[in-house]
């Protein structure tokens, strides 16, 4: 089951279409395979956990819109499109998804 918390459907766009329940893999190799890009992660991030803020060395922080759990991860959706997928073992990969 996918569950999304804070913001609107409309703030997701896409997104979650590109996310199968039937498929065993997960979002990251999922997104690859389906958004037109592809899943690209973007160096540099650090993430403030607590506020689901990320920070980029000279620019402002960016700030999570809404959240999505898809099995045992948790999807993360920014500003600017700004994609996170945020691993149980607490790793994660920032992608933008525009």
């Amino acid at each position: 089951m996918i569950i999304i918390a804070g913001g609107t459907p409309d703030d997701w766009g896409i997104i979650p279409s590109f996310l199968n329940e039937d498929d065993p893999r997960g979002a990251r190799e999922q997104f690859n395979e389906h958004y037109h890009s592809g899943w690209h992660p973007f160096p540099g991030f650090t993430l403030d956990k607590d506020g689901l803020v990320l920070h980029y060395p000279g620019d402002p922080p960016v700030h999570a819109i809404s959240v999505m759990r898809f099995r045992n991860e948790l999807i993360v959706l920014f500003q600017f499109e700004w994609v996170m997928v945020f691993q149980p073992d607490e790793t994660w990969e920032v992608c933008r998804m525009d």
